[in-house]
């Protein structure tokens, strides 16, 4: 038995193909993590998908407590939006970290194996350092996901560069430990993709931001990640938090007044990152492109 959204859950003997696991990951807290991961989350679910999210920051538990205010607001305001499925670790998730790291990662893979039987997508957020369940969830992780501050001290979470020439000296612990991931899973047949977000980008500071885009693409293929597109420095998207929303539900019957009203730039900004992390097709792209690996799978 599992204990899911405060609904328990049997054992089904059909289930149907196990979905797919993105993990937004990255050794630095205040990268927004938790803020992609709701985006991720609620956008897909308005496309159709049944997604599920594992919070496995057992100290910080900010994606928990988005999706509580989400569970209170909704109600509350008598507006009727999809809650993606919510797999707890645990009641108490601070003496589950404070416990033994074996049955947190027990309680992790009991968790993402129920998530995958039950969702077209699950969606795990994790911490702002290096934890066995962390490593846990990278292993099961078909695309890994990294917001970073548009900053040289985000991207020494990648890699370390030489301070005159930008040439890349080594790449990170965090790093490594997806690069291990990927070929433990090559090993079973199973790949990884990798996507590296430049997040909370500012208008102004372009010749910084020139740097850090060299010293990515000097990374990108020794580490073998992929560069999405940015995410700019929006007040959307995180004054809608105490709300539990995401822009990917706003509309004419959704709205707390208190909030700003986002450009439609916000919009598109959130369908140009599905499109790069290949959750949805690209509807720009010519007739006889290749089909872009569409993730998630029509609702029932």
């Amino acid at each position: 038995m599992w204990w899911r959204n405060d609904r328990e859950v049997e054992d089904q003997t059909s289930r149907p193909p196990p979905g797919r696991v993105i993990v937004i990951g990255n050794e630095k807290g205040g990268a927004g993590k938790s803020t992609v991961a709701a985006l991720i989350a609620t956008a897909m679910m308005y496309r159709g998908s049944r997604v599920a999210v594992i919070d496995t920051d057992l100290r910080q538990q900010t994606l928990g407590r988005f999706l509580e205010n989400r569970r209170r607001w909704l109600p509350a305001a008598g507006v009727d939006a999809p809650v993606p499925l919510e797999y707890k670790l645990a009641d108490d998730t601070m003496a589950l970290a404070m416990g033994d790291p074996a049955e947190a990662v027990a309680r992790f893979e009991e968790a993402i194996g129920l998530a995958m039987a039950d969702a077209d997508l699950v969606v795990v957020d994790t911490p702002g350092s290096d934890t066995p369940v962390s490593r846990s969830a990278h292993l099961q992780a078909s695309l890994v996901v990294t917001p970073m501050n548009d900053s040289f001290v985000d991207f020494d979470v990648l890699g370390q560069v030489d301070p005159m020439s930008l040439e890349l000296l080594r790449p990170s612990l965090y790093t490594r430990v997806v690069q291990e991931a990927r070929r433990t899973r090559e090993a079973h047949g199973r790949s990884l993709d990798w996507v590296v977000l430049r997040n909370r980008m500012a208008g102004a500071d372009v010749r910084n931001r020139e740097r850090v885009t060299q010293g990515l693409e000097a990374l990108a293929d020794t580490a073998g990640f992929r560069i999405g597109p940015w995410l700019r420095d929006r007040v959307a998207y995180r004054e809608m938090f105490p709300f539990g929303l995401t822009i990917a539900d706003l509309s004419p019957g959704v709205r707390p007044v208190s909030i700003s009203t986002p450009r439609a730039a916000a919009k598109e900004e959130l369908r140009e990152l599905l499109v790069a992390l290949r959750l949805i097709p690209d509807a720009a792209a010519p007739a006889n492109a290749p089909v872009i690996e569409v993730a998630a799978r029509e609702m029932a």
